[in-house]
């Protein structure tokens, strides 16, 4: 492998149970019955918030509806996390993992569909400048489809100069798993985060499973590349 794309939420930053209660809530109030787990899974994480919102209410939602609820739900949320201080951080081995990378000018970006205040939250919490060119992380815009559509992980292979084929994704969503093996990518590491292990062991497609960054080999990389 020549590279690695980060999913961001539930990856380098574990936060899904904030995700999860902060949907919980709004689901609630846009249908009356809050999402189940399984509907977590499956239609929240790795999805956009039009997404997520069209599921709940059974239709297209307006764009000013989308705009109204995502913008609540993201300001509780990362109300949530501040809170959280305990919490707060990038994921067990990430920023040691991180260091490695950049000691070693392995080419590297975030994939996340997350939106932009929520990415811009990140880079400052997180100090994320630190690890990553701004300029060739992805999020959602509101241009490119929510995962398992592939685009994210595409347009994040092309932003590092590399064919998906080269390129190690980390993912913890079924969604984001089934979008980098439409994607073509070389190999998937599913990382443990808020599932058991045994979870992703029944999901096609995963290469390894992980429950924190340490146990990535750094052998598994080629001889470095310069970032483009």
């Amino acid at each position: 492998m020549k590279g690695i794309i980060f999913d961001f939420n539930g990856t380098l930053y574990w936060d899904s149970k904030l995700h999860y209660e902060a949907w919980r809530e709004f689901s609630k109030e846009l249908r009356g019955t809050a999402f189940t787990d399984e509907e977590m899974r499956e239609k929240m994480f790795g999805h956009t918030n039009a997404d997520i919102i069209e599921y709940a209410i059974g239709r297209r939602p307006t764009a000013e509806m989308v705009e109204k609820y995502a913008k609540e739900k993201e300001a509780l949320y990362r109300k949530r996390c501040l809170l959280d201080r305990e919490s707060f951080k990038l994921a067990p081995g990430a920023v040691e993992f991180l260091d490695y990378l950049k000691e070693k000018n392995i080419p590297r970006t975030i994939a996340t569909m997350s939106e932009w205040d929520n990415v811009e939250f990140y880079i400052k919490e997180f100090n994320l400048a630190k690890w990553f060119d701004l300029d060739k992380i992805v999020y959602s815009d509101g241009t490119i489809p929510g995962k398992p559509a592939p685009d994210i992980f595409l347009i994040a292979a092309e932003k590092i100069g590399l064919n998906p084929k080269d390129c190690i994704v980390v993912e913890d969503a079924l969604a984001g798993i089934k979008s980098a093996e439409s994607a073509g990518i070389g190999k998937i590491y599913a990382i443990a985060s808020m599932e058991p292990v045994e979870y992703y062991q029944k999901i096609k497609g995963v290469d390894k499973i992980i429950k924190n960054f340490d146990e990535i080999d750094r052998a598994v990389f080629d001889s470095p590349v310069p970032m483009i």
